[in-house]
């Protein structure tokens, strides 16, 4: 079974195929939740999802996201309260403008099935 409760851990349980660190958060059954974090100045891959779904709330920092879905493409100013989504299939790329770490928590639908769920794709940074 798995936790019902999770306390965000200090050091970063993985790190995302965007290069972003990833701390854990709670998992369900038809999701999963983690904390995504990108340091300041730094710019992740540009990746997409084979399957799964992402929702992020932005909870500290500043910066950017690009996203392409289809032929429509958008960059979103990212900063405390701005929540995005991220279809699957959609490439997207974010970055820190700002001088302190980039943080959202993130929610997968379903749960984040492993590495092999992103691949890489050409960005816009």
């Amino acid at each position: 079974m798995r936790p019902l409760t999770v306390i965000r851990a200090e050091a970063p349980d993985a790190i995302a195929p965007d290069g972003s660190e990833v701390r854990i958060l709670a998992v369900g059954d038809r999701g999963s939740m983690a904390e995504f974090t990108l340091p300041p100045g730094a710019i992740s891959k540009a990746v997409a999802h084979h399957g799964v779904e992402e929702l992020w709330c932005i909870t500290h920092g500043e910066g950017r996201m690009w996203r392409r879905i289809g032929e429509t493409e958008d960059i979103v100013t990212l900063r405390p309260g701005v929540s995005v989504a991220i279809p699957a299939g959609a490439r997207f790329q974010f970055r820190n403008d700002g001088s302190a770490p980039l943080r959202c928590i993130g929610v997968t639908m379903p749960p984040w099935p492993g590495m092999d769920e992103a691949y890489e794709t050409t960005g816009l940074w």
